[in-house]
């Protein structure tokens, strides 16, 4: 290994990385994809352009419009799955607060993607305002519209005795 190959660090970019970050965070919008989606439908022009006009030749070959087909696909999901996230990890939790039907104590908000369409899901897990909570519920919001995907709510299973032996060994 050189001493150049020390030099070399992988990083976030600064909009992803909330290390030292005072403040709400927030997530990155789902629609930076589309910048991708472009930029492969344009490839995919120029492939089929050079493939249709300049013919069957020695720089270009069907090979252009295998590769043409590909890129378009391709940059065709990217724009697909490039929905903007219109609804924040904020908006999420009000939502659940009112579907859950119990004053929510703690809550953790995780935001995934579900299908082919890798549609932008909230998944937040909420447990009742008591000490220590007799509920527990976990709903999934569409980050897109809002609306509750799925929803549970039980009556917690842990048992808090449990919990002192837990801290005490």
């Amino acid at each position: 290994m050189t001493d150049r190959d020390d030099e070399v660090r992988d990083s976030l970019p600064a909009d992803l990385d909330a290390a030292g970050y005072v403040g709400p965070y927030t997530f990155p919008d789902n629609s930076r994809r589309r910048i991708q989606g472009w930029l492969y439908l344009a490839v995919a022009v120029a492939c089929m352009g050079a493939w249709l006009f300049l013919g069957d030749n020695v720089m270009v070959n069907d090979g252009f419009l295998v590769l043409a087909v590909g890129l378009g696909a391709f940059g065709a999901y990217c724009m697909i799955a490039g929905m903007p996230l219109a609804v924040d990890e904020t908006d999420a939790l009000v939502a659940v607060t009112k579907l859950v039907g119990f004053p929510v104590g703690h809550a953790s908000a995780q935001l995934g993607w579900r299908g082919l369409g890798s549609r932008p899901t909230w998944r937040i897990l909420v447990y009742s305002a008591e000490e220590p909570p007799a509920t527990r519920g976990l709903v999934l919001i569409d980050g897109v519209d809002g609306s509750v995907v799925e929803h549970f709510v039980e009556e917690n299973p842990e048992d808090p005795a449990d919990w002192d032996e837990l801290t005490s060994s």
